[in-house]
């Protein structure tokens, strides 16, 4: 078939390689424009930009798709299939009743569950046992399409932001090759989201992140996990702000003096550091202090002459 794929990050770039390789004729990929990254501030191609650029396709970057000359664009490519993936722009009802089949979208969800910005991250930041990749007959809502086809994948304790990314973008890789068979056979089946189920994962807030030693350390862990890359979960000790980027949760720890400990005091051993929070404890595993490198929270402890007792958020 006849493809305009739409997409952005690696999630984008897994589902559109699969795409290529099973044979349809990409006409056109569209992807966020370059972005500033790193210290350097140099702008960066997206992973889709890079795949589609190594392939020769034709390399579409606005800043808002849905300007009318844009849209003209689109119409030019007489595309069977718009697949879009991670694009990170809205489309407008003009655009999506362009191709001649349907748009369709790689959703890492199972719809009608976190319908929006951030579904694997809160999934992963939300404790639950398993997500997946939905797709969907793309309308004029966020995520509120037909659904197509769906598939489960579970989220293991040790699982984090990027090792769901990766499971997933295989996992919706495959089914949206399936999906397109589908299409094209004419033996897709679209079936109505449930309304009654639907909840929502909207853009994450960099204050998300901060730890809240009012939650237990299970919880706090997950929200480590989830939100690892971005917006990473953090806290104070003596006004310097401390990120953690690896934890494990303990239920207890055998010591005399535990049991005086509060909310926020810390547990240092000679080999381990762990915080006491609203049920359990969390163990810090790797930490980046302001101004440094990540490194193991058992070095930065003792460079922060860190002790049992000490207290975060002072």
């Amino acid at each position: 078939m006849k493809i305009v794929f739409m997409g952005t990050p690696d999630f984008a770039a897994t589902i559109l390689k699969a795409v290529d390789e099973a044979g349809h004729e990409i006409l056109a990929v569209y992807t966020q424009p370059d972005r500033p990254r790193g210290r350097s501030g140099k702008p960066v191609q997206s992973p889709v930009k890079e795949y589609a650029l190594s392939k020769g396709y034709k390399v579409f970057q606005p800043e808002k798709i849905r300007k009318p000359e844009e849209v003209e664009i689109l119409k030019t490519f007489d595309a069977d299939v718009f697949v879009v993936a991670a694009f990170g722009q809205i489309l407008s009802q003009e655009i999506l009743d362009i191709p001649k089949m349907c748009p369709i979208n790689a959703h890492g969800s199972l719809l009608p569950h976190l319908r929006g910005a951030s579904p694997i991250q809160r999934a992963i930041a939300m404790g639950e046992s398993e997500t997946g990749v939905t797709i969907q007959r793309m309308d004029a809502g966020i995520d509120t399409g037909d659904i197509i086809d769906a598939v489960t994948v579970p989220i293991e304790d040790t699982d984090d932001e990027a090792s769901m990314y990766e499971k997933l973008a295989a996992e919706g890789a495959k089914l949206t090759v399936k999906v397109l068979k589908a299409l094209s056979d004419n033996t897709a089946t679209f079936t109505k989201q449930d309304e009654s189920l639907a909840s929502y994962a909207p853009m994450l807030k960099k204050e998300e992140g901060l730890l809240d030693l009012k939650l237990s350390a299970k919880e706090l862990d997950a929200r480590v996990r989830g939100f690892k890359e971005w917006p990473t979960m953090y806290t104070y000790i003596d006004g310097k702000l401390l990120k953690v980027y690896k934890t494990r949760p303990v239920d207890e720890i055998q010591a005399d003096n535990e049991k005086s400990l509060e909310a926020g005091d810390f547990f240092v051993t000679k080999k381990n550091i762990y915080i006491k929070t609203g049920k359990g404890y969390l163990e810090l595993l790797e930490v980046q202090p302001e101004g440094k490198k990540r490194m193991p929270a058992i070095d930065f402890a003792r460079g922060a002459h860190i002790v049992t007792g000490t207290k975060i958020n002072s």
